[in-house]
């Protein structure tokens, strides 16, 4: 016999648990395992939601072998290759965990359908990993100002973009560097020395997609899987993982708090965030929400640092729009993320967007992320330089709200107010084009992290 085959049925109803799973008997001599699913999607009223269920697998020993979410309705897995999403390796004997994740149920219930083909035979040669290199020498400018997108899909999850593309989209860009952030899946790591180039940094990380808020982990190991079958109100879970990330070298990033998407707002607190993505794609309302609740975080003395990321999954989603721009001593992982846990970074809409924020004092000055000291008495000049931006407005915040600001022209500006310590805590710029969204009065350009005064 070189196959068998095994129909798995079953129905959920509204209200069931988050994971579901399913054991799955692999005996010796299995070469390759091939789930194709599906389930019913019954119409719903308008406002109600319909049936969506996502996937994975686990192998005889609990480890993660690979998911899909929703992106795909089959995958296979064998020694020498596997699924984008999924790990290629043997087949070890043993019993299996197919994992199913009702997403969201109609209130007619789901049911569904799992068929299971398991293949014989001698194994295929095993797979060869191809993790990017830790350097991109071509763009290694030393202490410097390093542009870089955070949040980006491909094909690895639920993204359009091969893995080729989405470097090619992002060198032009103007980008330095990207974080790879494949939803619950750590598969792609070790694929992307396939695709490197000499001047674009390519960081592993994971888009932790739980069901109460999603978390970017930023540099990880080539193939570290982060755990994410837990909910806000789970007492400890957060915890271990972010503890995982930092024990790795990584940060945590509380992604689009306030995506209107199910599962996606942020619901576990901001003490365990590294750091915070305020701005997410294309500026919207969930963003202007995000900044005015960081920016209370910040009047009350509890500062995460910002970031901003393109959340890029198909080919019309614009890679850098918008990205961070942030400074290291120079382009590595270790080196950035230092940068980024400094706070020294703003945000831009692209390439073309430079800006300076400083404040000076008694021939002294600070920059984004660092603090400058003076006494209450005396004047500290504040400058933001805007180019790249034309028929835009600066404005400077501190803990009282906007304070000053002045139009950008086409051949750019440089606006400058005077303040005092005992005035303001902080400072810092944004950059906005009066122009509406459809959700929003006008349009981010640039933010920037503050310059603490004191």
């Amino acid at each position: 016999m070189d196959e068998t085959i095994q129909k798995i049925t079953g129905t959920l109803d509204p209200g069931t648990p988050d994971w579901h799973y399913l054991p799955v008997d692999i005996p010796a001599g299995a070469r390759e395992i091939e789930v194709v699913y599906s389930y019913d999607r019954p119409e719903v009223p308008p406002g109600v939601k319909a049936n969506a269920l996502d996937i994975g697998i686990f192998g005889p020993h609990g480890e993660f072998r690979g998911w899909s979410g929703g992106a795909r309705d089959r995958f296979t897995i064998n020694a020498t290759e596997a699924t984008p999403g999924y790990l290629a390796g043997p087949v070890d004997p043993g019993t299996w965990r197919i994992v199913l994740g009702p997403y969201t149920v109609s209130p007619q219930g789901m049911t569904f359908e799992v068929d299971v083909t398991v293949r014989f035979g001698p194994d295929g040669s095993p797979f060869e990993a191809s993790p990017a290199p830790s350097t991109a020498p071509e763009k290694n400018r030393g202490a410097a100002w390093y542009r870089g997108d955070g949040h980006l899909h491909t094909v690895y999850s639920d993204g359009g973009r091969e893995l080729q593309e989405l470097v090619a989209d992002a060198r032009a860009a103007g980008l330095d560097f990207i974080v790879s952030t494949e939803h619950n899946t750590s598969s792609a790591h070790l694929q992307w020395g396939r695709h490197a180039t000499e001047d674009l940094l390519i960081l592993n990380g994971e888009e932790v997609t739980t069901r109460t808020g999603h978390w970017p982990a930023w540099n990880l190991p080539a193939g570290k899987w982060i755990d994410w079958r837990y909910r806000a109100d789970d007492p400890g879970e957060l915890q271990k993982f972010v503890d995982e990330v930092h024990e790795s070298g990584g940060l945590v990033v509380a992604a689009h708090p306030f995506s209107p998407c199910v599962g996606c707002t942020w619901e576990f607190g901001y003490e365990r965030a590294d750091l915070v993505e305020v701005w997410n794609g294309p500026w919207t309302l969930d963003d202007e929400a995000t900044v005015i609740v960081w920016d209370s975080l910040l009047r009350a003395g509890k500062w995460i640092p910002a970031v901003g990321n393109s959340d890029s999954h198909t080919h019309n989603d614009r890679v850098g729009l918008p990205h961070n721009v942030v400074h290291a001593e120079g382009l590595t992982p270790g080196q950035l993320m230092t940068g980024f846990a400094k706070g020294r970074n703003w945000i831009a809409e692209s390439a073309e967007v430079q800006l300076e924020l400083t404040a000076s004092a008694d021939g002294r000055a600070a920059g984004i992320g660092e603090r400058l000291t003076a006494d209450p008495r005396t004047p500290i000049t504040i400058e933001v330089k805007a180019n790249g931006a034309p028929d835009t407005h600066v404005r400077i915040l501190n803990q009282n709200g906007p304070q000053w600001g002045g139009y950008v022209p086409r051949e750019g500006a440089t606006i400058t107010w005077t303040t005092q310590t005992r005035y303001s805590k902080w400072v810092r710029a944004e950059i906005r084009r009066p122009i509406p969204t459809d959700t929003t009065v006008d349009t981010m350009v640039a933010l920037t992290n503050p310059v603490f005064l004191g």
